[in-house]
């Protein structure tokens, strides 16, 4: 048997932004992350990183992580100026030191946006999103149990666009990536979830105009259809639901137009 040979390390130096909290002054400084393996991935980096600090008494970089399986979208970080790392279609916590050469300087920032206010580090306030979610990301519809499969009539095309939309974790890099601050892919996303389910058709109108009146309210800015927000998606949700969200918008503003009873029967609304 032969065995498997070990990677060369490598050293690399993190400028990372830190910043005690929300009222305080930020600064980037400079951490030597020396002798790393390859395959460690970017937050056990940081692990690593936080560990030597510690033993020095210092401060240790606050950055938020939960699964680190790409699935919870918590572990959000700008890494050379990009929304989780060079890589694409990956997370954070899916980024290994191996997209990195011996010697580079990587620079580490929070995501940046008016709508994600800073708590501390490389840590935002990403509760904005939850807002958005709680004025129509569900159904009120009692649906009973899970249904046979084969039960519901939800065309194999219908059914696999509501569940391209459905992978959406939340984790806001195309916020991030957005000139302009955007959550239009994120919101459009969880609307077209459910707008393309029948299960979701009842309250389709309600939920479009209520979800995207709580995106303008919390700051988010004006989408221009420059794409980087599918471009830096971890799971590759095309720009395409944008379409589809103002067009549902478009036409729940003129049924509610020609039907201004509904403000008061169908328990709010934008």
């Amino acid at each position: 048997m032969v065995a498997a040979s070990t990677p060369p390390s490598l050293s690399v130096t993190l400028r990372v932004w830190r910043q005690a909290g929300p009222k305080t002054l930020g600064q980037f400084k400079d951490y030597a992350a020396k002798d790393l393996n390859p395959n460690m991935s970017f937050l056990e980096m940081l692990d690593v990183v936080n560990d030597g600090l510690t033993i020095k008494g210092e401060e240790p970089i606050a950055f938020a992580h939960d699964c680190r399986e790409g699935i919870c979208g918590t572990c959000s970080l700008t890494i050379n100026g990009k929304p989780h790392g060079p890589g694409r279609a990956i997370a954070t916590c899916q980024t290994y030191l191996r997209s990195f050469r011996d010697g580079d300087i990587i620079v580490v920032e929070p995501f940046r946006a008016a709508a994600f206010p800073l708590v501390k580090d490389l840590v935002v306030d990403r509760t904005s999103f939850d807002q958005i979610m709680q004025a129509g990301g569900f159904i009120t519809a009692r649906a009973g149990s899970a249904p046979e499969a084969n039960g519901l009539p939800i065309a194999k095309g219908v059914a696999d666009l509501a569940m391209d939309a459905a992978q959406c974790i939340g984790c806001g890099a195309c916020v991030a990536a957005c000139k302009n601050a955007s959550a239009m892919l994120f919101v459009s996303a969880k609307v077209g979830h459910l707008g393309l389910l029948p299960q979701g058709q009842a309250e389709r109108d309600r939920r479009v105009l209520a979800m995207v009146h709580t995106m303008d309210e919390a700051g988010f800015g004006s989408c221009t259809n420059q794409y980087e927000c599918s471009a830096a998606c971890p799971k590759t949700i095309s720009h395409d639901f944008i379409a589809r969200l103002n067009r549902d918008y478009l036409g729940a503003t003129l049924r509610r137009a020609f039907q201004p009873e509904a403000a008061t029967t169908d328990g709010g609304g934008a």
